[in-house]
């Protein structure tokens, strides 16, 4: 069976616009953990499930499948900094980063359109991902908040 190039794959689906997220939760050691995520989905409403996905090559990698809980973070029109920010490898994602830790000790950044607060369900290995499941505890949100999108390589900004 013939595939598709991983550069021309990519690029295809970099056609599909999505929201932008950072994911968050705590290594073996204690400290803070998250990385920018735009494979983030819903799954069910009864019971509230999300999804998302890790490369199996991050360095987040040990501590997202050991960790019995993580948040997702929706970000707003406003977080582009912070969606590059934990984008990128060469840099302490966290440092002069305010956060607060929720009841199960998860990082929680403030100012975004959204929370969902998860305790790890499931983990799927497929391809070079693995797809981690979330059973939503608790959620938020901001209605008048804008939201930071991501379409062709770039990002983008969605008035409410």
């Amino acid at each position: 069976m013939l595939h598709p190039s991983p550069e021309r794959f990519r690029a295809a689906l970099g056609r599909f616009a999505t929201g932008v997220t950072i994911v968050t939760t705590r290594a073996a050691d204690g400290a803070p953990v998250g990385l920018t995520v735009n494979s983030f989905n819903s799954v069910s409403l009864q019971p509230p499930l999300v999804l998302w996905s890790l490369d199996v090559r991050s360095r987040a990698l040990a501590a997202f499948t050991h960790a019995t809980h993580w948040a997702v973070h929706v970000l707003g029109a406003q977080q582009q900094a912070l969606a590059e920010r934990f984008a990128r490898r060469d840099v302490d994602r966290w440092a002069g980063v305010p956060w607060t830790a929720n009841a199960e000790g998860v990082p929680l950044l403030p100012g975004c359109c959204a929370y969902l607060e998860c305790r790890a369900r499931s983990r799927y290995p497929e391809g070079d991902h693995v797809i981690l499941v979330g059973e939503v505890l608790r959620c938020q949100h901001d209605d008048g908040a804008g939201a930071l999108l991501y379409h062709g390589g770039r990002f983008f900004t969605a008035a409410p």
